[in-house]
């Protein structure tokens, strides 16, 4: 066990996990209604004073680089790509000195349109979300009949060089679990990098059940009887995917097994939410307020002080299996992926 966080340095915890990658949600608001995230009407939403201003996303951004070892940004929601004020906040993350690698996580809904600004502000790459091809399985999971608009952003993000462009699959059983083959064709075909994540507990009605969830086993399973997946020769290091080559390579797909392969004992990521609270783990149940200290005057050095205190906390695993497992409050919208 290390000693007890000081008041310069990484942002380390108790089990010696230094935390590199940082998340920032920058809204909790969706356009989309995906079945497993939140309800057919919506969420609550945060009011837009306990939102980070973009100033203040800037500057913690900035804290997180200069002062506590971040190499790497990656936007997320609720949507990011409604935040107004996305492309200037992109734009400024990438002037920072050492310059971190600025990704997003998206649906894709206005990619098309907004991919070269956002390429041109300084974003390296995005991930983006889709679970099915079938239009009418796609309307009924985000009750929106938007599949044209996410397959459009995933084109344009592509021709912008927003590369590797990257897919994202949540599997569902009786749903869409029969996909797994077609999905990864189309990966294929267009080149993009796939990535199937088993469905998290995290969802607003709390209604996950493990017995749903597609397992990654199952998944490589369905992949099998169509390709030829062999060990990727790279170094994981702390990616959350186990990835593949497929047929020989030099394409992969990716499985991210949250649940039945846990790979916290290797997180590096730290959480910033949309209205200003650290938190040290996607399923934690507690966070640590840098807005209220923010906006009370606190200098740079404080509030790197008060991130490193939470990140010490952070517990060994995220304790799925615990049978005192609760479910965060938050759901993913709210929390950022």
């Amino acid at each position: 066990m290390t000693a007890a966080p000081t008041t310069d340095g990484f942002l380390i915890d108790r089990y010696g996990r230094v935390a590199r990658d940082l998340r920032v949600s920058l809204t909790d608001k969706c356009n989309l209604r995906c079945t497993y995230c939140m309800p057919a009407e919506g969420l609550p939403w945060l009011a837009g004073s306990q939102l980070l201003t973009d100033d203040e996303i800037v500057r913690l951004i900035r804290i997180a680089v200069h002062r506590l070892g971040v190499a790497e940004v990656r936007f997320t929601g609720g949507e990011p790509l409604i935040r107004p004020g996305l492309v200037g906040i992109v734009s400024a993350v990438a002037e920072l000195e050492p310059r971190p690698r600025i990704s997003l996580t998206t649906n894709g809904i206005g990619l098309a349109r907004l991919g070269p600004a956002l390429r041109t502000a300084g974003l390296d790459r995005v991930n983006v979300s889709l679970d099915t091809l079938d239009r009418a399985r796609f309307t009924e999971l985000t009750r929106r009949d938007r599949l044209d608009d996410v397959l459009a952003g995933l084109a344009g993000a592509a021709a912008a060089g927003l590369t590797p462009v990257k897919v994202n699959a949540v599997l569902m059983r009786g749903v869409n679990d029969d996909e797994a083959p077609a999905l990864l064709r189309f990966a294929l075909a267009h080149g993009y990098e796939l990535r199937f994540i088993e469905q998290m507990p995290l969802d607003a009605q709390h209604g996950w059940d493990r017995t749903t969830m597609v397992t990654a086993e199952e998944i490589l399973a369905a992949l099998h009887a169509e390709f030829d997946l062999s060990a990727d020769p790279a170094e994981r290091g702390a990616a959350p995917a186990e990835t593949w080559l497929v047929d020989g390579g030099p394409a992969r797909v990716g499985v991210i097994g949250s649940v039945t392969r846990p790979f916290c004992g290797d997180c590096d990521r730290t959480r910033l939410t949309a209205d200003g609270q650290v938190r040290a783990c996607l399923f934690a149940t507690e966070e640590s307020d840098l807005r209220g200290a923010l906006r009370a005057g606190a200098d740079d050095a404080e509030l790197a002080r008060r991130w490193r205190t939470a990140m010490w906390g952070k517990r060994a695993g995220h304790g799925i299996d615990d049978p005192a497992f609760l479910q965060p409050a938050r759901p993913m919208s709210a929390i950022g992926g």
